[in-house]
């Protein structure tokens, strides 16, 4: 068993490190004073990916290979799940600019990944190559407000074959990126036949942003945040869209499972960058309480926030091994094969660093809850990871299900023959 990671990981490592310290760091509070200058400026705030420090930054990243690293196959940078992996927890460290920086930002990996494997050539050529490039952004339109959507067999919104073309009617929400300007395309999933087996009732479909009838109903915030860097969430309602028939992704009733492929590396990137988020917490953490005094003593001196550092490190670096292996395992055996890890990597990772960040913010005192340091944004949005992806609960009656159904069949195997 080797723990190091291998060559090309560490040549990456190193080249992200240097570019985070020397580039990325301490553009930071540039690129929140270029967004919000954008409204007072008389220009869209929501328009995240046209402040021009971001694409100062993109032009470095191109240059020193940190492009489409999520990516493993063509126009990506061709590595596993386990060599990016350490690669999005670094990320993880700025994680409202770094992965936008590299065009690793979510929806829109995941809708690459779902052209890269899914589209049609045509479908290629118009939408995964200017994603790929950065030229545009897209969104990722699943969940909706009239039902509920942990369970995605529940989606309403239908979609109905009328000659040479779709139409769809719905409503969704939460809808990640989509206030945007510049996500021209959205992925959209909902029903094409509701009498089909559950599993084979969903389809999806690619709707451009300028087709009639598709409507941004209004932006949505968490605990107050309006995420502008993610170009935001939205509520959009769909009222009689038509889009050509080609622009189905894949066959109908193959959506649900696009959907599942989509979500498995997404997991492990959402969680390697929580990662990141919790190493950065332990760093301020640690920083604060080096410098501050109360009691007459440093509070890295106070026992209580000694335990909290050390409960900290212990914890990240259980979940840090649980989310390689389950890399690993997803390169090895498959997503099928990973199955188990990445439910657990789904349950454990927001639980883990929401602590860290809770207790990170209270070493803090009331700073912790301001605009001054990262902490309270990071926190609203670990707390969003508890339902992105699935919530908590229903991966862990999944998982509950399956270690039964693997203890049963050991005790049968057990059992003498008669």
């Amino acid at each position: 068993m080797d723990f190091a990671f291998d060559a090309r990981s560490e040549a990456l490592r190193e080249r992200l490190l240097d570019f985070m310290d020397s580039h990325l760091h301490p553009a930071e509070q540039t690129f929140e004073g270029q967004l919000a200058a954008l409204a007072e400026d008389g220009g869209d705030p929501w328009a995240w990916d046209s402040v021009p420090v971001l694409g100062e930054l993109r032009a470095e990243a191109r240059e020193r290979g940190l492009w489409n690293l999520f990516l493993p196959g063509e126009g990506g940078a061709g590595l596993t799940n386990l060599q990016y992996a350490p690669l999005a927890e670094i990320s993880g460290r700025s994680p409202h600019l770094a992965p936008a920086v590299m065009n690793c930002a979510a929806p829109d990996t995941g809708n690459m990944e779902v052209l890269h494997m899914f589209g049609t050539p045509a479908q290629k050529e118009r939408w995964l190559t200017p994603l790929l490039d950065g030229e545009i952004r897209s969104s990722f339109a699943m969940t909706e407000p009239d039902v509920a959507s942990s369970d995605a067999t529940n989606i309403a919104t239908s979609i109905v074959r009328d000659g040479d073309e779709y139409v769809l009617n719905g409503r969704k929400w939460w809808i990640t990126g989509a206030m945007n300007p510049n996500a021209r395309i959205f992925i959209v999933m909902g029903k094409t036949d509701p009498s089909a087996a559950r599993h084979r009732q969903q389809s999806m479909i690619l709707v451009p942003r300028d087709t009639p009838g598709l409507e941004i109903r209004r932006g949505m915030e968490v605990f107050g945040y309006d995420d502008h860097e993610h170009g935001g969430h939205a509520e959009l309602s769909l009222t009689d869209v038509r889009v050509p028939v080609e622009n189905l992704i894949g066959a109908e009733g193959e959506g649900f499972a696009i959907a599942q492929a989509r979500l498995g590396p997404g997991r492990v990137h959402h969680c390697m960058r929580s990662v990141g988020i919790a190493e950065r917490a332990i760093e301020l953490m640690c920083a604060r309480a080096e410098e501050r005094v109360a009691f007459g003593r440093p509070l890295a001196e106070q026992g209580v926030i000694r335990d909290w550092i050390a409960e900290a490190r212990v914890r990240l670096e259980q979940l840090r091994l649980l989310v390689l292996k389950t890399a690993w395992l997803m390169d090895t055996q498959g997503n099928r094969g990973a199955h188990t890890e990445i439910q657990a990597i789904k349950i454990a990772t927001p639980h883990t660093v929401q602590w860290i960040l809770d207790k990170a913010i209270q070493l803090h005192g009331a700073g912790g809850l301001s605009q001054d340091f990262p902490l309270a944004n990071m926190y609203a949005g670990i707390r969003t990871l508890r339902f992105a992806d699935g919530p908590d609960e229903v991966h862990k009656n999944a998982l509950a299900k399956s270690e039964l159904a693997r203890q049963a069949g050991r005790r049968a195997a057990r059992r003498p023959a008669r």
